[in-house]
Formats: structure tokens, sequence, C-alpha cells
């Protein structure tokens, strides 16, 4: 969590310049106190941190330094991906869709392998084909994590006919939730017919 917390702060130096310690309080949401212990440890790093004292005082990087976007944890590299392959009726309407595709591949590209490939996967595994936003729902996001963990999941699991499945993607399509099963590919099982689910605890 703190190494995620530094980068944010040496990007936000490096994008917007001179900042003072409440701002970056208020960006990182943390306290003025972490901040300034997040400094100190960059600096101790090698970072070229300086403040400036006064009334127009604040923090920013000497000697133009720039760093390439490095890393994000997979949860952000998950929500990156959701968000660049979201329809979007705006790019449409603007004769953008081209271009977007083109933005998307070039950003995607600019990370890390690591990050790169789970920007890739989380494309394929959570997709949502509608402008509208899907209700919430905590199976969705316990299915999600199933995913990723590789876990089995029983859905109807109180009823006269479960189903147990081995889930590999979920995707939001004709206003609703569906959950396909590595078995049966063709054949996703909407949300309306999940019921009561179990996880398992091991690996699939």
């Amino acid at each position: 969590m703190r190494a995620a917390r530094l980068l944010h702060c040496l990007l936000l130096l490096q994008n917007r310049g001179r900042m003072t310690s409440a701002q970056l309080a208020e960006e990182l949401e943390v306290s003025q106190r972490t901040i300034l212990r997040d400094l100190d440890a960059m600096t101790e790093a090698g970072l070229p941190i300086i403040a400036h004292q006064g009334n127009r005082g604040g923090i920013e990087l000497g000697f133009n330094y720039r760093t390439r976007l490095t890393g994000l944890a997979a949860d952000e590299a998950e929500a990156l991906a959701v968000l660049l392959f979201r329809p979007s009726p705006e790019i449409e309407a603007l004769g953008l869709r081209q271009a977007a595709r083109r933005a998307q591949g070039k950003l995607v590209e600019s990370f890390p392998d690591t990050v790169r490939e789970r920007i890739v996967l989380a494309r394929d595994q959570f997709t949502a084909d509608s402008e509208d936003g899907p209700p919430p729902d905590p199976r969705v996001a316990a299915l999600a994590d199933a995913i990723r963990r590789t876990r089995s999941v029983t859905l109807r699991c109180r009823s006269a006919s479960p189903q147990r499945i081995s889930p590999v993607r979920l995707f939001y399509e004709q206003d609703t939730w569906w959950v396909v099963d590595a078995a049966t590919p063709d054949a996703p099982v909407p949300l309306e017919d999940w019921a009561d689910i179990n996880i398992s605890t091991q690996p699939v």
C-alpha cells in the first residue's frame, strides 16, 4: 500500500510541479504527517525532492527528474482495464472509435510486462457491453474473486438443482450479469439463475 502511495506521490510531483504537503495529503487521502514521512523515504531512496519554505513554498522534483510509470497493483490494473475497454457513446458519436482503440493500445503497451498482462487478462475476464452502469450485487464481486483465484463455484447451492461451475469470465450484457463456465463457454449463466452461491476454498 505504501509503495503504491509513494509512486502516486512521485507522479503527482512530476506531472503537476510544485505542490504543498497539504495538497499532496488531500490528493492521496492521508495526513500531512504521512506525506512528510513519505517524502523523507523518497529522499533516502535518492529521489531529488526539494522543499521550499515560505508562503509560496512547496515540494517539487529537482533536476527536471522524470520517471516512467513502472507499476500498478493488480486491482488497479483490473480497474483500469474495465475503464479503458468500456463502451463509450461519446466516443462513437464523435467518430473517434478508431482513435480511441489506438490510444488504448498505446497506453496498455506503455506499461511494464506484468501490468500489461494483468490489464489484458482483466479485459478478457471482466467486461461490460453497456453504457449504463450495472446495479450492485455482492455476488458479482464474489464471483470475480473466484475467477482471480481459480475457485469453483456452486450456483443455486441451497436448491434441489445446484450447478457447479469453474468460472472464467464475467460480463454485463442485456441489462444483467453473466458468468461463463470453463466447461460450457457458449452457455453463460445469467444472474437471475445464480441464486445463493458457494465458493470453494481450494483452487480448481
